[in-house]
């Protein structure tokens, strides 16, 4: 009998460092992270022999009509930058070819930190950028990782706050409510609103008015 009872015992704490773990952790010590380009993160995680992005395009009159490396459809005379070969002041373009109104130095200029926090019973992201566009419109969105294909939902799960302007310094912050906390699983991810419009629950139309900029993916 003591012995099953030390069994029970056991098990009630494993239950308890299990389910009881994280948030305990997180209110102490937040889960802190650094952005970095989503260029960068893609081409390491699709092992692309080049680190490319998928998302913005430059000009090339060789190149031809096609489908990018993340399944974007791009117009002839346009295709994703090679970072180490293409020039950083290329001029941008959508996946149609229509001008961004910026080069890809200033594209993978940007910078962001982000913080989730446990505060007053709410779990809460807090996120600061640098580099942005200046007065352009961006939304936060989660990637999921354990959806095939990968699910993107509005990080505040409603798509009613994950939106933001940036200042005319090109800097902003956001702080909003979450649902749960992200593990490895997930990921934040800024996207670039191109046509000016959030849209909602929705990224948008992908390398056309939506642009993946920066991504936080917990450890």
């Amino acid at each position: 009998m003591s012995s099953l009872k030390s069994r029970l015992a056991a098990l009630c704490t494993t239950v308890v460092v299990l389910f009881g773990g994280p948030a305990v952790s997180l209110a102490e010590t937040p889960l802190k992270m650094d952005f970095v380009t989503h260029a960068t993160f893609f081409s390491g995680e699709t092992k692309q022999p080049k680190t490319l992005d998928p998302q913005v395009f430059i000009r090339d009159p060789k190149a031809a009509e096609a489908v990018g490396p993340q399944g974007i459809k791009h117009a002839a005379g346009v295709r994703p930058p090679i970072i180490a070969e293409d020039t950083g002041s290329s001029p941008l373009f959508t996946a149609e070819g229509q001008p961004l109104g910026f080069d890809l130095q200033t594209w993978l200029a940007a910078k962001g930190t982000v913080t989730i926090l446990s505060q007053a019973g709410h779990i809460r992201l807090e996120a600061t950028f640098s580099g942005l566009k200046a007065n352009a419109t961006y939304s936060l969105f989660e990637n999921h990782f354990d959806q095939k294909p990968v699910g993107f939902t509005p990080m505040d799960g409603s798509g009613q706050t994950n939106s933001f302007t940036a200042g005319p310094d090109g800097k902003a912050a956001i702080s909003l409510q979450l649902t749960h906390v992200p593990t490895h699983d997930n990921a934040v991810l800024l996207v670039y609103h191109s046509d000016s419009q959030a849209h909602g629950l929705e990224r948008g139309h992908i390398g056309v008015d939506a642009h993946h900029q920066l991504i936080a993916r917990p450890k």
